[in-house]
């Protein structure tokens, strides 16, 4: 295989550290940017790379960009294009299913080691889009399950506290102030149905990408949809009790 040192990713622990230093200098202690904090610059492509390379591929597909990718070997500039193409959308969907920025950091950066050794996988079947996000996902789900299990170890936490929360019925004053939590609730899914929640309604993927990044199909996904927005009605009174207009 390609030692990790040649992928062009630079090294992915100064990454983060110096992703983390250059947001406590901006933003402070305990502070976040609003609506959702993105990345840096820095996050995962080496500054090393010639940009111009980058910029040589800039009229190129994503799915362009891919096949190139797939033939290159461990400093191409195709891969480091599409890295460029992606920081942003694959930080934030690791930012939705992991909860914070420490681990939407060390997320995206797995998914980008990932889609490196899985760049001749992708076969062009589906948008390269969708199939980014089906590796983010599982790569999201995959951490989240490893934090729990590490958690049910180490002892009862704040994940099992909001899971308790969310499972017991609430009383009409609750399921007010319910709304104005929704993360919580969203803790009480199940790791994939909550996935699939914040796919479809935050990241706003219809039912056809929705099944090929799950691997199902639309009207799979359709009625797990319909089942979650059910179990969260129950838990927040109308707050999800209308139906969607598909």
């Amino acid at each position: 295989g390609v030692p990790f040192r040649k992928l062009p990713l630079g090294n992915p622990a100064r990454s983060r550290d110096t992703f983390r230093e250059r947001r406590a200098s901006e933003h402070g202690p305990g502070r976040s940017p609003r609506n959702h904090p993105g990345p840096r610059e820095d996050t995962v492509v080496d500054p090393a790379h010639d940009i111009s390379d980058i910029n040589g591929l800039a009229g190129l597909s994503d799915e362009q960009l891919a096949a190139q990718a797939a033939r290159e070997g461990g400093d191409g500039a195709a891969f480091a294009a599409i890295m460029e193409r992606y920081r942003e959308k694959v930080w934030r969907v690791c930012w939705r299913l992991m909860g914070s920025e420490h681990d939407a950091e060390d997320a995206a950066q797995e998914v980008f080691v990932r889609l490196f050794f899985e760049r001749e996988r992708y076969q062009g079947r589906a948008r390269y889009a969708t199939w980014v996000h089906a590796v983010a996902i599982r790569t999201c789900l995959s951490l989240r399950r490893s934090r729990s299990r590490r958690r049910k170890r180490e002892g009862p936490g704040d994940g099992e506290a909001f899971e308790a929360a969310a499972t017991r019925q609430p009383s009409p004053g609750e399921a007010v102030a319910a709304a104005h939590d929704i993360g919580k609730l969203l803790e009480g899914l199940d790791e994939e149905d909550r996935a699939l929640v914040l796919m479809r309604f935050a990241e706003n993927h219809d039912y056809d990408e929705l099944a090929e990044m799950f691997g199902t199909t639309p009207g799979a996904c359709r009625m797990r949809i319909s089942r979650i927005r059910e179990k969260l009605t129950q838990k927040a009174g109308t707050l999800f009790g209308k139906q969607e207009q598909d």
